[in-house]
């Protein structure tokens, strides 16, 4: 390898803001493939895409407002998430239809107030599609201050958390408060994310909240190793599908999106490699 190939590796390196978003998306991959671990076990998958639309809401009320839009986007986030496990654990609806009952309306609500509005339309692809190439000094600290804030939280949480994700029942036996446990875990999937828009957007949020999670679902059912999977798959995609997406001249929220999928499918791949090993040693010897 010549000097120039090494120059061309750490290219993107040089730039005050690709060092910025490589922080960023080091950050929000370990955060969100970390909660993406309790949205898979208690079978949430819904849950980031429908809290991410909801903050449409929020971003178009602070745009009608003046307001910072992912102040908006959080509170807007927030609510919804309370609301949905309100709905949920009063009304005794099913959290599925929780959430796209509610997720659907504060949705509408956001493309009513824009298509109402008088003013002239504001460019949200930034906040559908994402755009960590943008990610300023402030928007880092951000994102670290919430990241760190959330991982408290769990921190604090750890245990009910684990427990009411594998039993519910079993864990109020134990004296647990599940109801408590449910809107938290609501709460901090809503910061995050919040956290998560200006990586990938509202549309491609879920992906990187889920994808990374469910692949480790496919190699390990072992709580803390399949968190330590998730979270080192998630950073490899928002990491190296930034680097990817440098290097082909492409959206870096698709190409991270893109990367998790390839990594959920090597998972899929070896598991079922794995199962078929498995059973070929566990079949009786045939009969000569």
């Amino acid at each position: 390898m010549t000097p120039s190939d090494v120059d061309g590796i750490f290219a993107p390196f040089q730039y005050d803001f690709m060092q910025r978003a490589f922080f960023a998306a080091l950050v929000v991959g370990a955060l969100c493939s970390a909660m993406g671990t309790y949205v898979v076990l208690r079978k949430l998958s819904f849950i980031g895409d429908g809290l991410a639309h909801a903050s449409f809401a929020g971003i178009a009320i602070a745009y009608l407002r003046g307001a910072n839009f992912y102040a908006g986007a959080a509170v807007a986030t927030i609510v919804t998430a309370i609301g949905i496990g309100f709905v949920h654990r009063r009304g005794k609806v099913s959290l599925d239809t929780s959430i796209g009952v509610l997720f659907t309306a504060a949705f509408a609500l956001g493309i009513f107030l824009m298509s109402r509005s008088t003013r002239s339309t504001v460019d949200l692809q930034n906040y559908l599609f994402g755009n960590i190439l943008g990610v300023s000094a402030y928007d880092l600290a951000m994102v670290l201050g919430l990241g760190l804030a959330v991982a408290v939280i769990v921190g604090a949480l750890w245990r009910p958390l684990l427990y009411t994700s594998f039993d519910p029942v079993v864990a109020e036996a134990a004296g647990i408060r599940a109801g408590f446990v449910d809107y938290a875990l609501l709460v901090i999937l809503a910061i995050t994310i919040i956290v998560s828009l200006q990586l990938v957007g509202i549309v491609l949020v879920a992906a990187l909240l889920v994808t990374p999670a469910a692949a480790a679902a496919q190699l390990t059912k072992r709580f803390v190793p399949m968190m330590a999977l998730s979270c080192t798959f998630g950073v490899f995609a928002a990491v190296g599908g930034l680097y990817a997406s440098y290097e082909l001249h492409a959206s870096p929220g698709a190409t991270m999106v893109l990367l998790a999928t390839l990594v959920f499918f090597c998972a899929l791949a070896v598991a079922a490699t794995r199962r078929r090993m498995l059973s070929a040693t566990r079949r009786p010897p045939r009969a000569s």
